[in-house]
């Protein structure tokens, strides 16, 4: 729980006081300010009534107790703003009524019913006001014959100038009071749902890193675990290739794994190691051929900005993890073309699949459409008249360039 002022805990989003009701700093009291409200009204009213005297009432007990209560009636703005808004306008009517000194009993009003529209409770405060107003008329221009103090004459109209004056100053500083609070609120839901949106961006992106390094790096270390096993009898060479293979799989996966986890823990760091990318793809391919996968390149990799490099190698990645794991095809292609601003990946295999999940299911395929998305380019994939399966990534390189650019 906050202990310190309330002052403290703006974030950005204004004073206290223009928060919604229902927040917390709605319901502290604010008592430092209600008390110098106090003093200020009492110290003042007594001045005034030096000023004013003989000409109004001297400031008795009665009215010295209407001013404390109009005073204190402030404590309580910020969770009943609008019995605040009519209890001060009704003490101060009461004051004026009985003939008490003019003086700062109006300031009572002006914060009760500033903190009212504030809150949003503007009917209730124009209502409060008017009925100040009617009723100071009523006083000072037919009730004065019977009210103290004795030997009052009917005020003058211009004095009704100036209190209409002084209340339609307080509605307008009121109400751009509550209309700069209401947009400080819009700008600080934005700026909590951008946040919460790069927070989601964020874990979406880590959880397709994650996804592509391990479902890449596991099913070569499955499918060499199976040689291994069955060869460590008959044939130790080849089983200890196997091995060898493992181990260089599941040291590569620890170090991307890592890499992407560092950057949890030092969000600011710049990566130790670069992302990787199409230049990469013969590493690539080596590890799908110690699954046992042969892959054919057709064209020449074209060079990338570095997300779109990024995305092109783990779709490249994610189709060949899917062909070992799924595809009873023992050979693979990748194109590459490039063109009009664009750059097309192909993957195809000749099948046939080896159970339901042909292609690849679930988190692999989401994962490679997001990163197309993301880049504002397209992911097809599905199988193939002839028993295969293909798929095809389109990545425009322009706007991929652009995006990063805006980061």
């Amino acid at each position: 729980m906050w202990s310190g002022p309330p002052w403290r805990r703006w974030h950005g989003g204004g004073p206290p006081w223009w928060n919604r009701p229902d927040d917390d700093t709605r319901t502290r009291w604010p008592w430092r300010s209600t008390l110098a409200f106090t003093v200020f009204v009492l110290v003042g009213s007594n001045a005034a009534a030096e000023l004013q005297q003989g000409d109004r009432a001297d400031l008795a007990p009665f009215a010295r107790v209407l001013l404390l209560v109009g005073a204190l009636l402030l404590l309580w703005r910020w969770r009943q703003p609008v019995l605040v808004a009519f209890g001060t306008a009704a003490t101060a009517m009461v004051y004026l009524g009985a003939g008490y000194p003019y003086g700062p009993v109006f300031l009572t009003v002006a914060v009760g019913c500033f903190s009212a529209i504030v809150a949003g409770h503007r009917k209730a405060a124009w209502t409060a006001m008017g009925a100040l107003w009617v009723g100071h008329v009523l006083v000072a221009h037919w009730l004065y014959r019977w009210l103290p103090s004795a030997g009052d004459d009917a005020a003058g109209w211009g004095q009704e100038v100036v209190v209409v004056t002084w209340g339609v100053a307080i509605v307008a500083l009121s109400e751009l009071a509550r209309a700069r609070r209401e947009q400080w609120a819009r700008e600080r839901a934005e700026r909590a749902q951008a946040a919460r949106r790069r927070a989601d961006e964020e874990r979406l992106r880590i959880a397709r890193e994650l996804h592509d390094v391990l479902a890449h790096s596991i099913s070569v270390i499955n499918v060499q675990a199976g040689v291994g096993l069955a060869l460590l009898d008959s044939d130790p060479e080849q089983a200890r290739t196997a091995l060898t293979t493992i181990k260089a799989a599941s040291k590569e996966a620890l170090g991307e794994v890592r890499q992407v986890l560092d950057t949890l823990r030092a969000p600011g760091d710049a990566p130790r190691a670069p992302a990787p990318g199409l230049a990469r793809l013969p590493e690539l391919v080596e590890q799908a051929a110690g699954a046992g996968l042969t892959v054919e390149i057709e064209g020449e990799p074209p060079e990338l900005p570095p997300g779109t490099d990024l995305a092109a190698f783990r779709i490249v990645q994610e189709a060949l993890t899917n062909v070992v794991r799924h595809s009873g095809s023992r050979h693979a292609r990748v194109c590459f073309g490039r063109g009009g601003g664009e750059v097309r990946l192909r993957i195809d295999d000749d099948g046939p699949a080896t159970g339901t999940d042909a292609g690849g299911s679930g988190n692999g395929l989401a994962g490679m459409r997001e990163r197309a998305a993301a880049l504002g380019g397209t992911i097809e994939a599905g199988p193939r008249d002839d028993g295969g399966f293909r798929v095809l990534a389109v990545l425009p390189v322009r706007a991929s360039r652009e995006a990063e650019e805006d980061r």
